[in-house]
């Protein structure tokens, strides 16, 4: 698929918006909407390394989980997401979001997407499930939800957890 950009200006610091994206565990938060089922994949949410895997809610797919990996935090201008989603994981994808000093204690928000596609069957699943479209208003409305969220101050969702629960303390018990 071709990359997907969308931006809006937030009227936050920059820092401030690259501390809430930095955190993975946030993302559930302003994308519930279109990405359901949160799950992060270590106990560290925060940085590079720090991932999640999710549903992504979609008519007909019957192949519809995805992961996000942080793979480059750059602060306060940058951070690269990396994952795998669709069928067997074969589909990569990359997902950028890019901070921009706007004056006056805001920051515009550049947000690129896109996938490739291993096979010939994902590019026709894609192109049949209108992927493009559904990316672009999912992450458009997430973009909104963001903004609105920094702005008002105030946490509107839940944030996600790790799958199973809190971690225990060893028992010490031996097999």
């Amino acid at each position: 698929m071709e990359p997907v950009t969308l931006t809006t200006t937030i009227a936050k610091p920059r820092e401030e918006v690259f501390e809430y994206l930095a955190d993975v565990a946030n993302h559930q938060e302003f994308t519930d909407h279109c990405l359901v089922d949160w799950h992060l994949t270590r106990e560290d949410s925060y940085g590079q390394g720090a991932g999640a895997r999710f549903r992504v809610k979609s008519r007909f797919d019957r192949f519809s989980y995805g992961d996000l990996t942080l793979a480059e935090v750059d602060p306060p201008q940058r951070i690269v997401g990396t994952g795998r989603a669709g069928r067997f994981n074969r589909v990569r994808t990359r997902t950028e979001w890019r901070l921009d000093d706007a004056g006056g204690g805001r920051t515009n928000v550049t947000f690129v997407t896109q996938t490739e596609p291993a096979t010939q069957s994902d590019r026709l699943m894609e192109k049949l499930l209108r992927v493009p479209a559904a990316t672009t208003r999912c992450h458009r409305k997430a973009l909104d939800r963001l903004r609105s969220i920094l702005e008002a101050g105030e946490q509107r969702g839940a944030r996600t957890t790790l799958s199973g629960g809190p971690r225990k303390p060893a028992t010490g018990f031996r097999l």
